[in-house]
């Protein structure tokens, strides 16, 4: 059904916002045979280029980065302190292992005041995130031969499969990565109308700021976000809380924070999913954006035509994040088809007549 091993590899590699450089350079070894060319911009964005049969842009957007944090201080007994790349919700860094990107890597532990000293006050309400610390078992000269202030830090979590589910920390965005790695392999063989720009972009948990960057580099005509969405199908959720749910196939975006999609890219991959038997469920996202926003109007020409597929996943920004593998599967599906069949779509403004 699904790469579990390359999606496992992708999910397992480190990349803070800004420090890429890890996954950034898995990526070009899974792509480089894949597309007509590929490069790096200064930022760090990776954008493998596949030609099409006009010089119409389409960019496809997939964020290599993952919530993380930064060391901003070490203390006199070796202890770390740091500031969230990305946000986090406090009460998901109890009893976590991290790993610190030194000189070398090191293996720490996420700390706070134990329960049995705190005031009823402090036990009735969650520890603030700057009162945790890292401890890596180690004191202050041996800390410093290895740790310097500005060092990334990571979340240590490997991806596992439970029944009909993958398991990891960084599914977002790294399912994404490998949904956009695995459309380009589908399409690798096949003539498509446009020239497309898939492209892996950086520092999206902190800004979209990679994302805008390529927009107003390519100037696309057609964009698509490749992201995750939240699905909170759990116990006590109202069915109006869900926004999607595990299992019932990828989502087409209608909505979220930073954009609205573009109603005529929602219909096309609509018709794109139900032509092609994929299953697929609406999305309206509250609050939260995603590398749409950067597609749909960092461009020159006026915006993009811009929408997006995104993948359901359950505990969202947790060491536990979880999506569904048939989701998965109809996410690469909805995208390579979706690439593949720009023109056979009306993308003019109906019923409107702008002739002099």
């Amino acid at each position: 059904m699904i790469n579990i091993e390359l999606l496992k590899k992708i999910c397992e590699t480190p990349g803070a916002p800004g420090y890429e450089q890890k996954v950034r350079a898995l990526v070009v070894e899974m792509v480089k045979p894949l597309v007509d060319s590929l490069t790096i911009d200064n930022m760090g964005n990776v954008y493998a280029i596949k030609k099409g049969r006009s010089d119409k842009r389409v960019m496809v957007a997939a964020h290599m980065d993952e919530i993380a944090f930064i060391v901003t201080h070490i203390d006199d007994e070796g202890f770390l302190r740091f500031i969230p790349l990305g946000g986090f919700d406090p009460k998901t860094l109890t009893s976590q292992r991290v790993i610190v990107h030194g000189k070398k890597d090191l293996i720490g532990v996420m700390g706070s005041k134990p329960i049995h000293i705190m005031s009823p006050e402090e036990r009735n309400k969650p520890v603030p995130i700057q009162d945790y610390f890292i401890d890596l078992g180690m004191k202050k000269p041996a800390v410093e031969e290895f740790v310097s202030v500005g060092n990334p830090v990571t979340r240590e979590r490997a991806l596992i499969e439970m029944g009909d589910c993958v398991n990891s920390k960084s599914l977002d965005n790294r399912v994404s990565v490998f949904i956009l790695i695995e459309a380009l392999r589908a399409l690798k063989d096949r003539e498509i109308p446009h020239d497309l720009y898939a492209v892996f972009t950086v520092q999206e948990e902190v800004g979209l700021r990679g994302a805008m960057a390529a927009a107003q580099a390519i100037n696309p005509d057609f964009g698509f976000g490749l992201d995750v969405t939240i699905a909170f199908d759990v116990p006590s959720a109202a069915t109006h809380e869900m926004v999607t749910r595990l299992g019932h196939g990828t989502a087409i975006k209608i909505l979220d924070g930073s954009t609205i999609s573009d109603y005529r890219m929602v219909n096309y991959l609509k018709t794109i999913a139900t032509q092609h038997n994929i299953k697929y469920q609406m999305e309206i996202l509250p609050s939260g954006g995603t590398d749409t926003a950067g597609i749909q109007r960092y461009n020159q020409k006026g915006g993009s035509i811009a929408g997006a597929v995104s993948i359901p996943l359950r505990h969202i920004h947790q060491t536990i994040e979880m999506a569904h593998k048939q989701d998965i599967r109809h996410s690469i599906d909805l995208l390579a088809e979706g690439i593949a069949r720009l023109d056979e779509f009306d993308w003019g403004f109906e019923g409107i007549d702008v002739g002099l």
